[in-house]
């Protein structure tokens, strides 16, 4: 709506979104990205779980893959240990030695990154003195480069806040305070105040961090929109949805566009608390405001719909099109359907031309793959029905192979699209040369679809 005072837009919230009833503090969902092991990783982590009793045996594994490993792939495998989210916690103990084992590579260069991950892991598992030794010698090769020091404490700060460790997080967090009240650079201001919000945040303390961003604003530090984006979704994830709005309400009128992202982060909110018909009315605010609907936006919403994620996990019971997934679904998620569909995401996954008719599933969920399949379907049939539309020599389907699953080479897309080409009897079949793909002739897949 417009501002009667100021002509300025105004963003309506949906009212029963601020029912106070509503504002529990709730745990928050995982929704950490975890480190894809490659295959010659995954075969050493296989390995070293079989042998993790016993040191010796460890030792001499560790060694042997560092030395017979390319940089890229051994810093993978130790990125695998060193994530809050890793599937082999059990090894978490075995990170500092293959982090040894690695320094002593000829390829090896300091990471200042790096050090912070191993050292909050160090700090979680209790095991500070470690963790303090390898901050100390860090500390020692920055000297008294300021930024540096300032950039490597921001790292700490948001490592020991993604591990949820209380010890680290709050000693860094001490320092980084006195640099934001101490320095004279802006630069190293805003990192710190960046840092120190998004892992306040992090460790669900979202009102420690508004109240941070309110302190440095009388000293003319303004938060930008990353960390009032924290904040907002910091109280979400907890439940919190009326201060959410109230932040969204806060960047609205001063003048940061409420964007995809951060309707995203809103969506996810009420994902996380199946909060399913204010995501429906928090789409159509999208659609009023002309916020455009992203990959993201279908992952976001499709995550949340309980019904439509059992149904894939039965492929006997998979609806083929549109309409007779909708008369699986009620309520609201047959709503959240209707919304999504149409909205333009489907034309910018996919091409047509007179060479090729090409889907790119890169970056969908199951759910969105999903749906933006039964989508490309309906618009392939229409297309191949329209004379003004040429006739593409071939098809392609992209899925990938499964090079960004939680495990190489395995993808969950890749095996539904698999199933339902074979379920509907296509003629798409996998691709010699890309296992990634599903290829066909233009002429083959408008006999099969029309």
């Amino acid at each position: 709506m417009i501002c009667s005072s100021c002509g300025r837009r105004q963003l309506s919230l949906p009212l029963p979104l601020l029912r106070p009833s509503w504002i529990a503090l709730l745990p928050p969902s995982s929704s950490s990205i975890k480190c894809a092991l490659s295959k010659q990783g995954l075969r050493f982590i296989s390995t070293l779980s079989v042998n993790a009793g016993d040191p010796s045996a460890s030792a001499k594994l560790i060694g042997k893959f560092v030395g017979s490993s390319s940089k890229s792939i051994a810093l993978n495998a130790l990125s695998h240990l060193l994530s809050p989210d890793t599937t082999h916690p059990h090894l978490t103990s075995l990170a500092l030695p293959l982090y040894s084992k690695i320094k002593e590579a000829s390829w090896f260069e300091r990471n200042p990154k790096l050090v912070a991950a191993m050292a909050a892991l160090l700090d979680k598992q209790g095991r500070h003195s470690e963790s303090e030794t390898l901050i100390s010698e860090t500390i020692a090769e920055l000297g008294n480069r300021e930024r540096e020091l300032a950039l490597f404490y921001c790292q700490l700060v948001e490592s020991h806040s993604k591990q949820n460790s209380g010890h680290g997080f709050e000693r860094s967090y001490t320092y980084l305070h006195h640099l934001l009240h101490n320095s004279s650079s802006v630069y190293v201001k805003r990192r710190a105040l960046e840092s120190m919000v998004g892992g306040l945040c992090t460790m669900d303390r979202p009102i420690e961090a508004e109240s941070l961003i309110e302190e440095m604003r009388v000293v003319g530090l303004k938060p930008s929109v990353f960390e009032l984006r924290s904040v907002m979704y910091g109280y979400g994830r907890l439940g919190l949805l009326k201060e959410m709005l109230r932040i969204v309400q806060q960047m609205d009128n001063g003048g940061l566009a409420i964007d995809t992202i951060s309707s995203n982060m809103v969506l996810s909110s009420l994902g996380i608390h199946n909060e399913l018909s204010e995501m429906v009315l928090w789409l159509r605010k999208m659609k009023t405001f002309n916020i455009p609907f992203s990959t993201r936006t279908y992952n976001t919403v499709l995550n949340s719909c309980p019904t439509i994620m059992e149904i894939l996990q039965n492929s006997d019971h998979i609806p083929f099109s549109i309409e007779e997934l909708k008369g699986v679904l009620k309520g609201d998620e047959a709503l959240l359907v209707d919304e999504l569909v149409g909205s333009g995401v489907l034309k910018e996954v996919m091409k047509w031309d007179s060479l090729e008719a090409k889907l790119d599933l890169h970056g969908l969920h199951l759910g969105s793959a999903y749906l933006i399949m039964l989508e490309w379907m309906e618009e392939m049939k229409c297309r191949f029905n329209n004379e003004k539309h040429v006739l593409p020599a071939e098809v392609t389907v992209v899925c990938g192979v499964g090079k960004h699953s939680n495990f190489r080479g395995v993808s969950p897309v890749k095996v539904m699209i698999k199933e339902m080409m074979a379920r509907t009897r296509s003629p798409m079949r996998i691709d010699r040369k890309n296992a990634g793909c599903f290829i066909a002739k233009g002429r083959a897949v408008k006999d099969w679809l029309c």
